[in-house]
């Protein structure tokens, strides 16, 4: 099992172990190297990083998500087998004070490989994404922080331009619209954004029109909502670009503005995107490129929300997959999941460029993160 702090911040982390205000969550890829959700202490002020211990031993947790009443976790079981049916699951998770989470239980993710799931604002809904099966699922999230039975299923159909990755469905990605009216779906496979209509049990329906596409090829695979409501991106994993939408709220219908590459003009090599995330003041837009091993900084236009490059800095690692920009959108951590390790960088609010901070942390596949307040 990998989890140790890297040998140049030993001495710092002893002199901060004392009053972080926040847990750092890390979801992975479980194998010789991990078994499960790891937890680090940070602290918002200075950006300090200090590791805890494992939270959960739970099999292949890749994507984590936390309930707004900050209680409770959630993360999607990246298999193909649960109870004997060829699915994967989603765990439930109570958060204590020391932040370790006890498992409240397991259900169905009703198709194969989950890889993302997200919850509505009102924290009622979880939202989960079967890239194997191409489905999408939704449940009701009960007061003791379990699951109910899903209230919202769909199979996704259909196929696009590329024969090997888009022979078929492939969701990717469920994201609720700010006003927890639409849930939009990636769906790498067929190059769509699917947009279905929220209601209650019985009631949901896709929308009209059902999505928003990007060009063939493209592969979209996690989408973000910017915090003005105004403008959506999706980040595109095999063309590695970001695709710009202006978000009809109404009407829930996307049209795009403009799509920017990840990467800067003269890379040559192989690459895949992988994560995106708006700043939370509304004026950059990070994206995570594997192959040349960066995070791409784009600010984002205040009048039409398309984005303009910024800078493409290194992770110092390789095939950085997910990554978590904190609360207060001082700092970023960065996961190398073929190094086995996260990095933390701080952010320039005015520019938005990234500066390391030193701190590199060692924890098997880290593919998640996610930021909750220490009870």
């Amino acid at each position: 099992m990998l989890l140790r702090l890297a040998p140049v911040l030993c001495a710092a982390a002893t002199a901060f172990a004392a009053g972080p205000s926040m847990f750092l969550y890390v979801g992975t890829y479980t194998g010789p190297n991990s078994k499960g959700i790891y937890v680090f202490r940070f602290d918002p002020g200075t950006g300090r990083v200090t590791p805890i211990g494992l939270a959960a031993e739970t099999p292949s947790p890749s994507f984590l998500a936390a309930h707004p009443n900050k209680r409770y976790l959630y993360a999607v079981n990246e298999v193909n087998n649960f109870e004997g049916r060829r699915e994967g699951s989603v765990a439930a998770f109570a958060i204590d004070a020391s932040g370790r989470l006890t498992a409240i239980h397991r259900v169905s993710s009703r198709g194969s490989g989950p890889c993302h799931l997200s919850l509505d604002r009102a924290g009622k809904l979880l939202a989960v994404a079967n890239y194997g099966s191409g489905s999408e699922a939704a449940f009701p999230v009960n007061s003791d922080g379990s699951l109910g039975e899903a209230t919202w299923f769909l199979q996704h159909q259909g196929s696009s331009a590329d024969p090997k990755r888009q022979r078929g469905p492939h969701a990717h990605c469920a994201v609720f619209s700010p006003d927890d009216r639409f849930l939009a779906v990636a769906d790498l496979g067929l190059d769509k954004i699917l947009i279905s209509r929220v209601g209650p049990k019985g009631k949901w329906q896709p929308n009209d029109p059902p999505y928003g596409a990007v060009k063939p090829g493209s592969g979209p695979r996690h989408f973000v909502f910017h915090p003005s409501g105004r403008w959506a991106y999706v980040i595109n994993e095999m063309a590695s670009t970001i695709t710009a939408f202006d978000w009809n709220t109404k009407d829930g219908v996307l049209k795009e503005i403009a799509t920017v590459s990840t990467l800067p003009s003269d890379f040559k090599g192989e690459n895949t995107t992988a994560e995106i995330e708006v700043h939370p003041n509304g004026r950059f837009v990070y994206g995570s490129n594997r192959g040349h091993d960066s995070i791409a900084v784009f600010t984002v236009e205040p009048k039409t929300g398309a984005l303009r490059p910024v800078e493409y800095v290194s992770t110092s690692g390789r095939t950085p997959r997910g990554f978590k920009i904190d609360p207060s959108g001082k700092y970023l951590v960065a996961g190398n999941q073929d190094s086995n390790n996260f990095v933390v960088f701080a952010i320039d609010g005015k520019t938005g460029r990234l500066r390391s901070t030193g701190q590199r942390f060692e924890v098997g596949s880290p593919v998640s993160f996610v930021f909750v307040p220490a009870q």
